[in-house]
């Protein structure tokens, strides 16, 4: 299992055991309360570097939960996994443990943002993405579904999207336009 995948299992107790928690207070919308409690959230996440922000609530612990969910996000975002070769052939991306459930009976990737295995899954989509120097159609064969199919995913969240379009730019391609 990778680095990735063992740090965003961890459960929110031990993923925050992991990080240095700043807090501080933010500026905006609060009226009076803000301006007297340090209820914005700074989570850098030691291991990997990663750094998230929560100030939305005024609840130091509402701005905690969220910024565990970033930084959740952002390991899946931002942490790319190597992959060989072997590891890249269809038969064994469909055993891999975070894809093998994700496609539908007719071989779709159909997963909405709030499906708990959509971050998950756009990790190895960005990885095999990576692996393949961001070749699209290459990806998708190797992912089991079209390449129209790979491009509706990775456009279901901007932030997915922009990850794809960044390592597209790195490899010297065109970035994808959204229909």
């Amino acid at each position: 299992m990778s680095r990735r995948a063992v740090w965003a299992r961890l459960s929110d107790a031990q993923l925050l055991a992991q990080c240095e928690v700043d807090t501080y207070r933010a500026s905006g919308p609060g009226g009076q309360k803000r301006n007297k409690t340090s209820s914005a959230v700074r989570l850098r996440h030691t291991p990997s570097g990663l750094l998230v922000i929560a100030e939305e609530s005024r609840s130091q612990h509402e701005n905690r939960d969220r910024a565990l969910r970033r930084l959740r996000r952002a390991l899946y975002l931002q942490l790319r996994d190597e992959l060989t070769p072997e590891q890249l052939r269809p038969e064994h991306l469909a055993q891999h443990e975070d894809y093998h459930d994700a496609r539908t009976a007719a071989g779709r990737l159909d997963l909405g943002r709030k499906d708990p295995r959509f971050w998950p899954v756009a990790g190895v989509v960005l990885d095999v993405l990576q692996a393949l120097g961001a070749r699209v159609s290459e990806a998708a064969e190797a992912l089991g579904v079209s390449t129209a199919n790979l491009i509706s995913f990775l456009a279901v969240e901007p932030k997915v999207w922009e990850q794809a379009n960044h390592l597209r730019n790195r490899f010297g391609h065109k970035a994808l336009r959204s229909s």
